[in-house]
């Protein structure tokens, strides 16, 4: 009863009763994880596939199908359809959840379409229509927001979501509060600034342990890159000394052809000054017979 005051001043408080969360068509990125598991608990979470148009059918169930078994991985909890006894109801909560996550595509466009004016995109080899089920899940989503669950949404919000941050609130109060630090039922007799000093020391701590996790990394990359630079250097000294045995090699045989072509260019200059003497000798003894020749007569 003395909460209740607490709880009527926030009447004309606006809250925000739902995340749509937009996903790229690409991969569920980490950051997305990480957005979802920090809003989880503190709005209804409906995840969507934005621009599903550029997706195939096939590819569109297998990313939803991919999308909800890391939702499920990591324990968030998206907005959870209420059952009720209504058969026909039940079946709608269950075509929606079939569906999660939602693929909508968007457009500003008016098309004609077999003389309908419609809200799609047009394309060379046809038109992806907003409002048609068989292209989208717009429709789901509109009727969902605005026809069947906004009420649940707000009631989900005010009884569930506010609820529990009124539930952390107040048991952050340590006079007469549960300590976080202390095993669950156990009363915490800190004040304000000893747990605000000690929520320090731990972030402190943890800032340290980060550090150091980030140093290791670093050291490791430092490392991985030192050794690549080493297996670089020894293939590149690998590399030169085959270029240099190639290159002694090639040195080796032309020394070897040019020792072969100066001994049979000294010997070929040998036959040639042996002609040349045979040939003076051959002239002399002429000459001498001519002289001999003169001298008789």
């Amino acid at each position: 009863s003395s909460e209740w005051p607490l709880r009527t001043r926030r009447t004309g408080e606006n809250c925000s009763a739902l995340n749509v969360l937009w996903l790229s068509v690409c991969s569920l990125k980490p950051l997305d994880i990480e957005f979802m598991k920090r809003l989880h608990e503190k709005v209804n979470v409906i995840p969507l596939i934005a621009k599903a148009d550029t997706l195939t059918p096939e590819e569109c169930q297998q990313f939803k199908k991919q999308i909800m078994r890391e939702i499920q991985e990591h324990k968030i909890k998206i907005y959870e359809f209420p059952e009720t006894d209504d058969e026909e109801e039940n079946r709608l909560v269950k075509k929606i959840k079939d569906k999660l996550p939602l693929a909508v595509v968007g457009s500003n466009t008016i098309i004609e379409v077999n003389s309908k004016r419609v809200r799609g995109r047009q394309y060379p080899w046809g038109v992806a229509e907003v409002e048609n089920s068989d292209h989208c899940d717009f429709t789901i989503l509109r009727d969902m927001l605005i026809r069947t669950h906004m009420q649940d949404l707000k009631d989900v919000t005010n009884n569930v979501h506010y609820e529990n941050y009124r539930s952390r609130k107040l048991a952050a109060v340590t006079y007469n509060g549960l300590d976080n630090n202390k095993a669950k039922g156990q009363l915490s007799t800190k004040s304000p600034l000893a747990q605000m000093e000690e929520e320090r020391r731990e972030h402190v701590t943890k800032m340290k342990k980060m550090e150091m996790e980030m140093e290791q990394v670093f050291e490791m990359k430092v490392k991985e890159k030192v050794q690549k630079l080493k297996d670089s250097e020894a293939e590149l000294q690998r590399r030169h000394e085959q270029m240099k045995k190639n290159l002694e090699a090639q040195h080796k045989e032309l020394e070897e052809k040019r020792r072969v072509f100066e001994e049979e260019r000294a010997n070929w200059e040998a036959l040639q000054r042996q002609e040349q003497l045979k040939q003076e000798a051959s002239k002399y003894e002429q000459f001498k017979s001519s002289l001999q020749s003169l001298d008789s007569g």
